[in-house]
């Protein structure tokens, strides 16, 4: 089970995240009360264990200035909230390489209700050329209006979860969206998702992270993982 612990402002909150076994942290570089820039996020970074990816978030930047930003940042890998063509992707991951070694590129793919519609998203990223052999990794939050993601709250597991089995072999899909040390582990178990992300259910206020609730959410997850591969054996 991948888990990222995204929405990190802090040094602190990010040691809070490794220390307590996440597998990636996030950075937002968009609009939102946890945006932070890319020199604080370097100072960060630089601090934390090479194992541990350092994922930035963009919503609607050019490739041009993701690549920068990640330059500057120290980044590993990136999240991005809307749609790029394979050449943009390609061009990315190329350009990526040169400073980040085989770098983590997460597509969004927004769940607003219409299950149809989500297969078909899901359909069409299952598509799409493979880097590396690996499966094109795809993040899954809630639509609400205009905003595609970073909404803290829940989209309809049950509803989704045929999709998430349909396509749980060719896409490595991660569960987000108003995800809580108190919810994961049902959402794991009706989805099972190769990851989980979280951002503002582990908060005590917005863009600061609370200890026990990190290290609650990471503990339910390894554990719901653990059952569910116990009982597919």
């Amino acid at each position: 089970m991948w888990i990222k612990i995204c929405g990190i402002t802090s040094l602190e909150d990010a040691k809070v995240a490794v220390n307590a076994g996440a597998d990636a942290v996030g950075f937002v570089f968009a609009q939102s009360p946890r945006r932070v820039t890319p020199d604080v996020v370097r100072e960060i970074t630089r601090a934390l264990p090479s194992n541990v990816e350092k994922i930035g978030v963009f919503v609607d930047a050019s490739v041009d200035e993701i690549v920068d930003t990640c330059d500057v940042a120290g980044l590993t890998g990136v999240q991005l909230h809307r749609e790029y063509s394979a050449a943009e992707v390609s061009t990315m991951r190329a350009r990526l390489k040169r400073f980040a070694g085989t770098p983590r590129v997460v597509r969004v793919a927004p769940y607003d209700g219409d299950s149809a519609g989500f297969a078909r998203q899901l359909q069409s990223l299952a598509a799409l050329p493979v880097a590396d052999d690996d499966p094109t990794v795809v993040l899954v939050d809630t639509r609400v209006g205009d905003k595609v993601g970073g909404t803290g709250i829940p989209f309809d597991w049950d509803a989704a979860q045929n999709a998430f089995h349909q396509h749980a072999v060719n896409l490595r899909l991660i569960a987000a969206g108003g995800l809580q040390p108190e919810t994961v582990r049902q959402a794991i178990q009706t989805m099972r998702p190769w990851g989980v992300d979280v951002s503002s259910g582990v908060e005590s206020i917005p863009g600061r992270k609370d200890r026990l609730r990190v290290r609650e959410f990471i503990r339910a997850a390894r554990a719901a993982a653990t059952e569910f591969a116990e009982a597919t054996r």
